[in-house]
């Protein structure tokens, strides 16, 4: 029992130097469905309220990692955002978070 404890304990650190590892390359970032929302200055969306869009350019790659995986886990609640960031992968969501560090504000 012992050993089975070991090996998955060191399972979870692998699992999670292996996420830490994930590098973000901008230039391949699929970046379309968030251009439609996020690029339009003093854009409203109407979905599940009205609210302002925020411009998401020069936001640092860590805020928006954190950001897309808060939405991805449900932790941040909102119904677009939560598809959206759940239907990226680790590596998808490292390159739009490098994509838009790199954005002026």
């Amino acid at each position: 029992m012992k050993k089975f404890i070991a090996l998955l304990v060191l399972a979870c650190v692998a699992n999670v130097s292996a996420a830490a590892d994930i590098v973000g390359n901008a230039k391949a970032a699929k970046v379309e469905q968030c251009i439609g929302c996020h690029g339009i200055p003093g854009y409203k969306a109407t979905f599940p309220e009205v609210y302002s869009v925020p411009m998401i350019g020069g936001q640092s790659a860590k805020y928006i990692e954190n950001a897309l995986i808060a939405y991805k886990k449900g932790e941040r609640k909102h119904p677009s955002m939560r598809g959206i960031a759940g239907s990226m992968s680790d590596q998808d969501i490292a390159d739009a978070a490098a994509y838009y560090s790199q954005q002026k504000k």
